[in-house]
């Protein structure tokens, strides 16, 4: 017994003091810019400090029906419930693996019988009933780090796994108030073909009115019906538009096809006059995508380490010990002890190049993860610099396009007053009101693409995850 409490004592310590192979995880170095590209020029100081993507979604979206959207997304969206499920089976799997780093033990009772009737002459009839009370152990030393090696790789792909589910929640965010701001931009349209239409049927009879009298001719009829045509047409396919945009927002809320709340009008929906984008090395911490796939390199640099453990000697322990008698009247006698003891070291010695070929494996996922790791980073550079010279360049169009619809306007009122007055042709007024219609309609899409630009930088800057 002496013995064996020795021996248990020098493997566990040699369990305790056991070494860890493979390569420990260092951050790598990647090329960071000192700003970023497309950034306004003269940022105040506090502006390289304070970032857009560190505000709460509902502080950068303050329609209140649009907030009410959001949140009913992040509750009920399939997308952001399957990530929730696969955080949860990696803690699972967190747990399956770390559980090797420890004994393995089982206990058990048992109770058999025999009975066997006398040859005469030969031997006397028996029986018996034998009882037994026992408890198993084993135990693989993890003396080379085989199994923290392990554990540490999936403790790296639950921490992946939540940071790609925060990544789900920005993507959510992004996508919904993207949705919605495209909503109410079809329900300005609409709007904007509802009122030409009221007008040009107000000129259209005021054209009838004249080509009666024989003050016009049926060819200014004609003209002025088919500008209420124009417009009429465009009213049944913003409609649609508008119903199938209000479909994918129901998607997006993990409910079927329904109606959609409307709060704030485009022109309402607030926009911020000069965008903090921080500094870019805070990118890749506030990135979900960025920490994401760095938790999936820190998993592959640990799984090099398990490859390179299984080189060595496997290190076991296995001991059972317990109580049998005949009979239960003494199973709990000290006399009626048994036990049983083994430790072994288990070396490989050929595998045919299965190892050498598991390590290289290991090291190629690894190179892969770092590749991608840092393809990450640079695309998230780019979304960045793509973001903000979108926001300053729209924002420059939507001026422009403001004036020009202005012009527009004052060109259609000059032309119907040309026109009544008997200056000029019906010709005139159907081209400018042609101009006008369409200045208005891309008006309203300027007025989108600037909101749209917005959700962009703040969703590439790595906002809409925190809650």
């Amino acid at each position: 017994m002496r013995r064996v409490a020795a021996l248990t004592a020098v493997f566990l310590l040699m369990g305790l003091a056991g070494c860890t192979v493979g390569p420990n995880y260092k951050r790598p170095t990647v090329n960071v810019p000192t700003t970023y590209r497309g950034e306004a020029p003269g940022q105040p100081a506090a502006a390289k400090t304070v970032s857009l993507g560190d505000e709460k979604w509902w502080t950068i979206f303050k329609d209140e029906e649009l907030q009410k959207l959001i949140r009913t997304a992040l509750e009920r969206n399939y997308d952001v419930r399957v990530a929730a499920t696969r955080v949860i089976q990696a803690q699972a799997q967190l747990g399956i693996t770390r559980a090797d780093q420890f004994p393995s033990v089982s206990g058990g009772v048992g109770v058999s019988g025999t009975r066997s009737p006398a040859v005469p002459g030969v031997f006397n009839g028996y029986q018996y009933l034998a009882d037994s009370l026992n408890l198993s152990a084993s135990w693989n030393l993890d003396f080379w780090g085989r199994y923290r090696r392990a554990t540490e790789a999936a403790r790296a792909n639950l921490l992946g796994s939540e940071w790609a589910r925060r990544a789900v929640l920005s993507t959510v965010v992004a996508n919904v108030a993207a949705a919605y701001f495209q909503l109410r931009e079809l329900d300005l349209e609409l709007s904007i073909a509802r009122r030409t239409l009221a007008s040009r049927q107000q000129s259209l009879a005021l054209t009838e009115t004249l080509a009666n009298g024989g003050a016009t001719s049926m060819l200014d009829v004609r003209q002025a019906q088919q500008l209420v045509e124009t417009a009429a047409e465009s009213i049944p396919e913003a409609e649609r538009e508008i119903q199938t945009q209000e479909n994918q927002i129901s998607i997006y809320l993990g409910e079927n096809p329904t109606d959609i709340p409307r709060g704030r009008t485009l022109t309402e929906q607030p926009l911020i006059p000069s965008i903090p984008a921080g500094l870019p090395s805070s990118l890749l911490e506030r990135r979900p995508d960025i920490r994401a796939a760095e938790q999936n390199l820190i998993a592959a640099n640990a799984e090099i380490g398990v490859a390179r453990s299984q080189f060595f000697p496997q290190i076991s322990l296995t001991g059972s010990g317990g109580l049998e008698s005949i009979g239960l009247n003494n199973l709990f006698t000290l006399s009626n002890g048994v036990w049983n003891f083994t430790a072994g070291a288990t070396q490989p010695i050929f595998e045919g190049g299965r190892l050498r070929s598991n390590l290289k494996l290991a090291k190629a996922v690894q190179q892969q993860d770092l590749l991608a790791y840092e393809q990450t980073i640079q695309q998230a550079f780019q979304d960045v610099s793509n973001a903000l010279i979108g926001y300053r360049k729209f924002r420059e169009f939507r001026e422009h396009q403001e004036a020009l619809t202005g012009y527009a306007q004052a060109a259609d009122n000059l032309s119907h007053t040309r026109y009544q007055g008997g200056a000029t042709s019906f010709l005139e007024v159907l081209t400018s009101e042609t101009n006008l219609f369409s200045a208005e309609l891309s008006l309203a899409r300027a007025r989108l693409n600037e909101r749209l630009s917005l959700v962009h930088i703040y969703s590439a800057l790595g906002g809409g995850w925190q809650q």
